[in-house]
């Protein structure tokens, strides 16, 4: 589940379905109420924001919600992140560090890094090593809802040459994150975003090439994605 705006609709008319499945939410999706009815199984972080900012409101926030999670739950972080563990107490979770190399080169050379867990795909963002952890964990199927990826329909540039972005979610950004978010993109020319974009969606081809080798079948049940990786279709009744 990724947090793109479609998610809302996903919450509204097939939650009976993400009861059925295992699911695994990302990022912020702690610090909503859907977060708490879906009661995902894995959660994934890969920003290193979310263990090394922790005087941010936002990400105290995130930690008091993983507290309050009463059923098993696996958390993800990146190998750097592991210390999480100290900042969430909750018997709960189990919290499992993952490789987060990005690994390019030879076809040889990735499938053996992609296959002994040594890297993946560069992961510009969190959609990406959640995939990857869905195949290791053994699944051959994996379903993506969220994953809109219409970044490039929210770019624009003002007359000093600032490049605007704005990143939508299924839920409202409160003004603090989209302080930090604007302070991210600060002085990142528009040439920048472009290649962070050819970055992310390269590497679903290489997961989708990689996956189908394994035997694994990865569909984007997400309406409207620009993720043109992987074969669409919904989500089974």
């Amino acid at each position: 589940m990724g947090n793109g705006p479609s998610l809302k609709t996903v919450f509204e008319q097939q939650m009976c379905v993400l009861h059925r499945c295992d699911t695994m939410a990302v990022n912020f999706a702690a610090n909503t109420q859907e977060f708490f009815d879906v009661k995902p199984r894995y959660y994934t972080l890969a920003d290193p924001h979310f263990y090394r900012a922790t005087d941010d409101n936002n990400v105290r926030r995130l930690v008091a919600s993983l507290e309050s999670v009463d059923w098993p739950m696996t958390l993800f972080v990146p190998y750097e992140g592991r210390t999480m563990g100290r900042l969430i107490k909750n018997t709960n979770i189990t919290i499992v560090s993952y490789n987060a190399v990005g690994i390019e080169g030879w076809s040889w050379l990735t499938r053996m890094a992609f296959n002994r867990r040594l890297g993946m795909p560069r992961p510009r963002n969190v959609l990406i090593p959640s995939v990857m952890l869905g195949v290791w964990l053994g699944y051959k199927e994996i379903y993506l809802v969220g994953a809109d990826h219409s970044w490039t329909t929210s770019l624009s540039v003002d007359e000093n040459n600032n490049v605007i972005t704005n990143l939508p979610h299924f839920y409202a950004d409160n003004s603090h994150e989209r302080e930090r978010v604007k302070a991210v993109y600060a002085g990142v020319p528009l040439h920048s975003l472009f290649h962070s974009y050819y970055v992310a969606f390269k590497a679903y081809h290489q997961i989708e090439r990689w996956a189908r080798e394994r035997g694994v079948a990865i569909y984007n049940a997400t309406p409207g994605s620009f993720i043109d990786a992987f074969e669409r279709k919904v989500l089974p009744v």
